[in-house]
């Protein structure tokens, strides 16, 4: 049942976590993990059975910082290992060790924009120190589109897996990892995140949440990481909206707030959200010289909510959408393909399409379904929600 909601408050989550040509294809710099498009991962080796997984382990255990209870040797605060975020994505990292023919993983280490955290409690490196990373709250197989060089295993929650280079963990899978050399100064090693507008930290806290004003609807102007007066304005409704303190963006969990507010689908503009246990492609129509032109498709995960780009200011939008199994094949309930539609005629076909005018959806190798009409309300908000 596809069901229309007046949105209360901001909305959004989008197909991909950067846009508009800002992955970056740089190379790699000494210190610098450019997020820039990559290659395919190498295939996994077979699970490593060597001794030097003892090194390998005992180094994780005496390292890594957030490993609560593991830690045997603490090393000085003043030796550790800290990547910082220069994106304007709000990040989670896996960092993977290699020592000759032994590998492990750990993860994930979350950063906001902006933001700096110990990975390791040594400055020191007994292997090659390698890094992935993902937008937080992708769906599983996303990253940022970093160079790859090999394959090692992950967990979908918090992991630390020994035999790294096969995956043979329910719930892990394999990812591309690219090596990184950190920049050692005076007992602490730096790595950065960055992407092609190479922002400085400051700079790229303010581009993350510009980055997801823009994906609830708000409108902050271009994503720059600069103040301006539409940033200013665009951040004041989201705080109005959300009743926070005026200073909440200054506050540590300012981006858990926006990306609540993004999971709920909430701000100006269209957004679908998906109330079932499937994931959902939907197909969107606008009105435009006097025909009904539909565009698809847009995969919604479930339980998240995803806001298409719209152009202008339409009085309403109408949807069609339907549930998908993990083979992207049409989902049964009940015998019959779960569907979420109404009663207006519209072109679908199974690739991406755009097609204007429903008469004659044959002659576009579509076929005539139904869509659902949605208005806005006078906040120009409107939602529809998936729900079986």
């Amino acid at each position: 049942m596809a069901v229309p909601a007046r949105s209360s408050t901001p909305s959004v989550t989008s197909p991909s976590p950067l846009s508009g040509g800002e992955r970056s294809t740089e190379g790699r710099e000494r210190g610098r993990v450019p997020t820039g498009k990559g290659l395919s991962p190498s295939p996994g080796a077979g699970a490593p059975t060597s001794p030097r997984w003892g090194e390998v382990k005992r180094f994780f255990l005496r390292a890594l910082a957030s490993v609560a209870g593991l830690i045997a040797f603490a090393a000085p605060a003043s030796a550790e290992t800290r990547l910082c975020n220069r994106t304007s994505v709000v990040t989670e990292a896996a960092i993977g060790l290699i020592v000759e023919e032994a590998a492990a993983t750990r993860g994930w280490f979350r950063l906001d924009p902006g933001q700096c955290r110990a990975i390791l409690q040594s400055a020191d490196m007994p292997g090659r120190l390698y890094l992935h990373s993902r937008p937080l709250g992708g769906p599983a197989g996303a990253d940022l589109g970093q160079p790859a060089q090999l394959s090692l295993c992950v967990g979908e929650a918090d992991f630390l897996i020994a035999g790294a280079r096969a995956c043979n963990q329910p719930n892990a899978r394999l990812a591309a990892f690219a090596e990184v050399r950190p920049t050692v100064a005076e007992g602490i090693a730096v790595l950065f995140l960055s992407e092609e507008a190479d922002y400085d930290l400051p700079q790229a806290r303010r581009a993350g949440i510009q980055r997801l004003l823009t994906r609830m609807g708000y409108d902050p102007g271009p994503i720059d990481g600069l103040d301006g007066p539409k940033t200013e304005a665009a951040l004041r409704a989201f705080i109005a909206d959300r009743n926070l303190a005026p200073d909440a963006n200054a506050q540590a969990d300012f981006f858990d707030r926006m990306l609540a507010a993004l999971r709920e689908g909430e701000g100006p503009g269209f957004a679908w959200c998906n109330d079932t246990g499937r994931r959902v492609m939907a197909a969107l129509g606008t009105d435009q010289d006097g025909r009904i032109v539909t565009r698809g498709w847009f995969r919604i995960e479930a339980g998240a909510c995803l806001k298409p780009p719209l152009e202008g200011t339409p009085a309403r939008v109408y949807s069609f959408a339907e549930a998908v199994d993990g083979e992207g094949q049409p989902a049964l309930k009940d015998g019959r393909p779960l569907t979420f539609g109404g009663d207006v005629p519209g072109c679908v076909r199974p690739s991406e399409f755009e097609i204007a005018g429903a008469e004659d959806c044959a002659a576009h190798g579509a076929t005539q379904t139904q869509f659902l009409a949605v208005t806005f309300d006078g906040r120009r908000r409107a939602s529809v929600r998936f729900r079986e």
